[in-house]
């Protein structure tokens, strides 16, 4: 038997394994990456989180993924050039990290790699008859795997897709495993550049979970700042959205868009939700009276509208439910009054509430999806639900 097969074999019998869990959003703001414990798997599974670090990203970094990031139309030698690129870029910030943890490459079972997603072309965003489904991350795991030393486990999305999913959100699973608990509704919101959630029933039921994107989290408040103010990445503390007004007209615009009238689950990004959607809905209203300020705290309305809308079609009326938030729009205080103030039911906390970093979130969940593919039994999601496919996923990347 290969040595690395080997390896991999006994990884997926110890009792507990060390999974490093990366995630780089579509913010592209830097590289999360965490080292977890994890114990058993499925519902069983045991989770510690040891060490969590964000790894800014250089500008010049930044630079080059956006000339691939999003755009139907790009330069191929740059995306080819950029594949491995990033893998090794990823793989360097995992090396200091090791160094700075004291962590030997040994010790480390797996690595869980999300790569960077350059386009999600869901059927209901590109309309061609003849495809379906497809999203396109890239950060090849096989030099991830040779520059770390360690089996790197990536391209999750791709199996999603393969067995009837959209690629997205994957969430759901490592919500289900981590947060559920019966008696208790819970809702795991997300707010990504993306925004998403997963329902996790007091039931317990796995018929009943339900995960979907609800439409833009940051992406259009980012990229309109970073488009006014080259020196900001972000609204911090919606210092700027605060002392503005919500043009109505605007926000009426921006919300006839297909995608908040198609059906549950579904996915998006900032293919489809951009700056330059904003400029459509900015000339449709014929205005030029519309302040930066202004617009975005219509945009921060926005986000908040449309997290809300989905969580209130998808819910029972008659139910309160807790709700545990995560991802940097957690941490804009006007989005989460928004957000709040809307739905009167419910009760708010975040995933520190449960003894999970609510920044690591993503990075973590990739590492249970790591932790499944290794030793998991996708059986225990019985037959799967819409968007949610009984799936192992990701492919294995072998050091030299």
């Amino acid at each position: 038997m290969h040595t690395n097969i080997q390896k991999l074999y006994a990884s997926s019998n110890k009792p507990k394994r060390l999974i490093i869990g990366l995630m780089s959003g579509t913010s592209l703001d830097g590289l999360d990456i965490a080292l977890c414990s994890i114990e058993g798997n499925g519902t069983e599974s045991k989770l510690e989180l040891l060490h969590f670090e964000t790894i800014p990203y250089a500008d010049e970094f930044k630079k080059e993924i956006r000339t691939v990031f999003s755009k139907k139309l790009i330069d191929l030698e740059k995306l080819t050039l950029l594949n491995p690129w990033i893998a090794l870029q990823h793989a360097g910030m995992i090396n200091t990290c090791l160094k700075k943890w004291g962590i030997n490459k040994d010790e480390v079972d797996l690595i869980a790699s999300h790569g960077q997603t350059i386009y999600h072309a869901p059927k209901r965003l590109h309309q061609q008859e003849q495809f379906g489904n497809a999203t396109l991350q890239i950060g090849d795991g096989d030099h991830m795997a040779v520059a770390t030393g360690i089996i790197t486990i990536s391209d999750f999305r791709q199996k999603h897709i393969a067995a009837g999913g959209e690629g997205a959100p994957l969430a759901v699973y490592g919500d289900y495993f981590i947060f559920s608990k019966p008696g208790e509704d819970r809702i795991l919101l997300n707010i990504g550049g993306i925004a998403n959630f997963t329902y996790l029933p007091a039931t317990m039921d796995i018929t009943k979970i339900f995960s979907t994107d609800t439409g833009p989290g940051n992406t259009m408040m980012d990229a309109f700042i970073r488009h006014h103010y080259p020196d900001k990445f972000f609204d911090e503390d919606a210092a700027i959205a605060l002392t503005g007004t919500i043009n109505d007209e605007l926000l009426k615009v921006l919300k006839q868009n297909t995608f908040f009238t198609q059906s549950f689950p579904k996915t998006t990004g900032p293919e489809s939700f951009n700056l330059e959607y904003l400029n459509e809905a900015i000339d449709k209203i014929k205005s030029e009276n519309v302040s930066i300020a202004d617009i975005l705290a219509t945009l921060n309305k926005f986000s908040a509208d449309s997290i809300v809308e989905a969580i209130l079609k998808t819910s029972e009326s008659n139910k309160t439910y807790k709700i545990f938030s995560s991802g940097g729009g957690m941490h804009n205080p006007l989005l989460m009054h928004n957000i709040k103030t809307q739905l009167p039911n419910c009760s708010f906390y975040t995933t520190a509430d449960l003894e999970i970093n609510p920044d690591a979130k993503e990075a973590i969940l990739f590492a249970i999806l790591a932790n499944e593919s290794v030793c998991g039994n996708s059986s225990k999601f019985g037959k799967g639900t819409a968007g949610m496919p009984a799936i192992s996923m990701g492919k294995i990347s072998f050091p030299v």
